[in-house]
């Protein structure tokens, strides 16, 4: 009898780049498990893909319900085995005005989202990959994470928070077969960033970012900007002079507050 095919699991699957990422992972044999908030969206995704509930499962919840997070897992392992990867995608980008009490509501929620709900999807799967001796962990953060940048203090806060709690993750695992990435993606083609009112370099869309990562998953990298242009950008912020970044900031247009 075969082994079973590969399996990936993915949170934030119903759009943008979790989606891109199920459909080349299901291009290339694997089988999936997928969660996110919007379970029509997801079945939608499933029954357009041809892909049978053998081949993808589908699970309902939001990241910032730790509990329910936690049943998807469990649900995912009892019936599909331990996966080999698990995408920690699921994310939320909205700007803030730090000199406004209500939006301090919105570092609040960016925190839990793309923090918390990317702790609560890794944790249940750290103890089973160490038991089998292998795993893939990955953690979505973003080029934003490098530098705090004007009207996104909560969301550049989030990414540098998940940098660092990846950097974590990935000393404490080592020797112990379960490998950690940490994926910074620059600018996507996605429903997150067409809002956007600013320019967005180097853009690429969302199957492409998937093809790339999907491969910078397979290597051995522990930290991997994509596209490599935004890599060189986000070894260069952080060496600016502070004056020198504050007057390189000070024109861009600020990223929209919620309900803007």
């Amino acid at each position: 009898m075969s082994a079973p095919a590969p399996l990936v699991f993915i949170t934030g699957a119903s759009s943008g780049i979790g989606q891109a990422l199920a459909e080349r992972y299901l291009a290339d044999g694997w089988r999936l498990a997928l969660v996110a908030r919007r379970g029509e969206a997801l079945q939608a995704w499933r029954q357009g893909a041809g892909a049978g509930s053998e081949r993808c499962t589908i699970h309902v919840a939001d990241v910032t319900d730790a509990a329910a997070v936690a049943r998807a897992a469990q649900a995912c392992m009892q019936h599909q085995g331990v996966p080999d990867v698990v995408i920690a995608n699921a994310g939320i980008s909205v700007g803030m005005d730090p000199a406004r009490a209500e939006d301090l509501a919105v570092l609040q929620q960016l925190l839990g989202t793309n923090v918390g709900g990317l702790a609560a999807t890794l944790q249940p799967f750290v103890a089973p990959m160490m038991q089998r001796g292998h795993g893939r962990l990955v953690g979505v953060a973003s080029v934003a994470g490098v530098r705090g940048l004007p009207g996104h203090a909560a969301y550049c806060a989030s990414k540098a928070a998940v940098i660092s709690y990846c950097e974590s993750l990935r000393s404490q695992l080592a020797g112990s077969g379960v490998r950690v990435l940490t994926l910074c993606p620059g600018f996507v083609a996605t429903p997150l960033t067409a809002r956007n009112r600013y320019a967005m370099p180097f853009l690429l869309d969302a199957p492409e970012f998937a093809r790339r990562a999907r491969r910078a998953i397979a290597g051995r990298a522990s930290y991997r900007v994509i596209p490599w242009q935004m890599g060189l950008l986000a070894r260069i912020l952080p060496l600016l002079p502070d004056a020198v970044f504050d007057r390189l900031m000070a024109a861009q247009p600020r990223k929209r507050r919620a309900g803007e």
